[in-house]
């Protein structure tokens, strides 16, 4: 059962969007790391996220920027965190 492990959400004044969420799932083949987790920056009236991070299956491990899609090597929760904070500052 996924249990919610990282939940953050900040609207700003220009309302840009920027939404944090991780959870802790069980180690399988879908989810060797045990997580599972979507990370968007969207500016408004946009459709698409400026910058995304997610690991869905099959994919894995990747990120979006710019709608350009790239492998991310996973390397822990702080990590991902930070590289996605250091990506979406890029933007603002």
């Amino acid at each position: 059962m996924p249990r919610l492990i990282h939940y953050w959400k900040d609207i700003d004044e220009l309302g840009n969007i920027e939404e944090r969420v991780v959870w802790q799932v069980p180690e399988s083949s879908k989810h060797p790391d045990a997580v599972k987790y979507r990370l968007a920056y969207v500016k408004p009236g946009s459709d698409t996220p400026l910058v995304l991070y997610d690991n869905h299956h099959p994919k894995g491990h990747h990120k979006h920027i710019l709608g350009r899609e790239t492998l991310y090597q996973f390397r822990g929760l702080e990590k991902l965190l930070d590289d996605f904070g250091r990506d979406v500052e890029a933007f603002k």
